[in-house]
């Protein structure tokens, strides 16, 4: 209802003259007029009509003007209407006190001043219309209210809800740092762990070696020597494998394609896990080449699919796949933005729990059972990961089975395949060589080695002894040297001896690529543990590319790693 909406005005009396001075009189309000004859008959219309104003006649048959007030009155809806009594008879002022006690607001004596009447019934009519625009603005405003508690109660759910992710996502965060700096340490304690026990193996190894040259050979002898060689070198395999995780592993990147990698590998993996598991391969077609080292990724592939094996006891699939992807930076596997070529193996089997699935990667630690796993093989694939440039991870869900993902770089030009170390070539001529080692047994078992060889051996059992020595014997011809030392590292002794000695042949000998890249160009290495026919094998390659070098060009010589020697071989070690 606008202001200029009429409202309804009841005119209640039993005379019908009066009735129409009534409407005469207020005619001029520009309201709407009703009338009724009775008291019924203004219940009607009130039950049927909204009344602003209720004109009503005291004195009347049936129910009289008061009685009718009280009626209206105890209704809901009519206890705020405006009743005026009209009255020529009862006009005491008992008889007004009567009326107000009912529930009028205004008392009219007849004659009735037409003037007085308009203007009280326009008061009462333009309050009906007030309180109207009033109750509607209430009611819009507790519309606005509650359409605005709701957004607000929305708003705060939506940041509620964005906080809680936020939580969840920071807690995640945090949760991943942890488990990195978590593997992260573990790696460096597994990393010195294994280039320890590289070191005890060196030891062994050489000394088996000799032993074996050492005693007569019978049946037995050699039933023994051999057991203890292999157990030695399952030992390596598995200090290599700690490397691996520890991201310090030696690696030879070159540019594979893994479709034709793994079509190389079929009949072994269908062998391995034999014939109640199903092998699928999914490989996208002309899928880019990737730098990894291709026997460690062999490995790793290899793993992943014995894991999978020992996941489906009464057999499955076994889904390996293989697809190209462009990483972008911020992303959530780690990975540095550009190309990656993204690996899959998914199987069938019985899968892990959330807390397992956190552990997994960790070294040692499995869930075949004592004396069924090492607990390495899904630890070397994150280290291999890691190591190569990109990143692993797992998902797995009971019953459902799992899946690791290795996510490896896309090669960017055509690498050169490292060049071996293993070679025909052998030394016949009698070498002087320099030893250097911290460790005395290895020093013991090297050393051993090469006078066997036939070469002439000094030790030395640090860095500057070693420098020391060389100042006042130049007669040597090769220099080995072991890496991690402590006062000066091999590298550091590498750089003095070749400021001073340029054309000395050196090579370094180390227990795992613990070297920052680019620290050690064109320097010759060997890997602990060795054995004597590695050792001969890369004393040839040294000492051919030593007789190869120009000895005229003295900047040519200062840039070269080796030059042309008197064939003597000193080993730093």
């Amino acid at each position: 209802m606008s202001i200029k909406d009429p409202v309804n005005i009841l005119l209640v009396d039993d005379q019908p003259a009066k009735l129409l001075s009534y409407q005469a009189i207020l005619e001029g309000l520009g309201e709407t007029l009703i009338v009724a004859g009775s008291a019924r008959e203004a219940l009607e219309h009130l039950l049927k009509k909204s009344i602003a104003v209720i004109l009503v006649d005291v004195i009347m048959p049936d129910l009289d003007g008061f009685e009718l007030a009280a009626m209206i009155r105890n209704h809901p809806r009519f206890q705020t209407t405006a009743i005026i009594f009209v009255s020529a008879v009862a006009m005491t002022d008992l008889d007004r006190l009567k009326g107000y006690e009912h529930g009028g607001v205004d008392y009219v004596p007849v004659p009735v001043v037409p003037e007085l009447l308009r203007a009280k019934v326009r008061v009462f009519a333009e309050l009906y219309r007030k309180t109207q625009q009033l109750e509607r603005l209430n009611i819009e405003l507790e519309r606005r209210v509650d359409e605005r508690t709701l957004e607000l109660a929305q708003a705060n759910a939506e940041l509620e809800r964005r906080v809680e992710e936020r939580t969840r996502e920071r807690e995640t965060a945090l949760a991943q740092v942890h488990q990195m700096q978590k593997l992260e340490s573990l790696g460096q304690l597994t990393g010195g762990v294994a280039h320890d026990f590289n070191n005890v193996l060196m030891a062994i190894l050489a000394n088996l070696d000799l032993l074996a040259r050492a005693v007569p050979e019978t049946p037995k002898s050699k039933r023994l020597i051999d057991g203890a060689i292999r157990a030695a070198e399952r030992g390596a395999a598995l200090t290599s494998r700690m490397l691996a995780f520890a991201r310090r592993q030696e690696l030879s990147p070159e540019i594979v394609d893994v479709a034709r990698l793994f079509s190389g590998m079929v009949e072994i993996l269908r062998s391995s896990i034999g014939p109640g598991i199903e092998i699928q391969t999914v490989f996208e077609e002309n899928l880019a080449r990737i730098s990894v080292d291709p026997n460690q990724l062999e490995l790793a592939i290899l793993n992943l699919t014995l894991n999978a094996r020992d996941a489906m006891p009464d057999g499955g699939r076994l889904v390996i796949a293989a697809r190209r992807e462009t990483v972008a930076a911020g992303n959530l596997h780690g990975l540095n933005p550009g190309e990656y070529v993204c690996m899959t193996v998914v199987d069938s089997g019985i899968g892990m729990d959330e807390q397992t699935m956190k552990r997994a990667p960790e070294p040692f630690f499995t869930t075949k059972g004592t004396g069924k796993g090492t607990g390495l093989g899904l630890s070397m694939v994150y280290g291999l990961a890691a190591q190569s440039g990109g990143n692993a991870s797992i998902l797995s869900k009971p019953g459902v089975g799992t899946t690791v993902y290795l996510w490896l770089p896309v090669a960017a030009a055509r690498m050169e395949a490292a060049p071996t170390t293993e070679s025909a070539l052998t030394v016949t001529k009698r070498c002087s060589v320099l030893l250097v080692d911290d460790d005395y047994m290895v020093a013991c078992g090297t050393a051993a080695m090469l006078e066997q060889l036939g070469h002439a051996v000094v030790t030395a059992a640090s860095a500057a002894q070693a420098l020391e020595i060389l100042q006042t014997d130049a007669s040597f011809d090769l220099v080995i040297t072991d890496h991690a030392m402590p006062g000066m590292t091999g590298l550091d002794l590498i750089r003095r001896i070749r400021s001073t000695k340029p054309r000395l042949p050196v090579l370094l000998v180390t227990g795992y690529a613990d070297l920052a890249g680019g620290e050690n160009p064109g320097v010759p290495r060997l890997d602990k543990p060795f054995r004597a026919d590695k050792l001969a094998a890369m004393l040839a390659v040294v000492l051919k590319g030593a007789s190869q070098d120009e000895p005229s060009d003295a900047a040519h010589s200062n840039a070269m790693p080796f030059a042309k020697s008197r064939a003597n071989i000193s080993i730093v070690k």
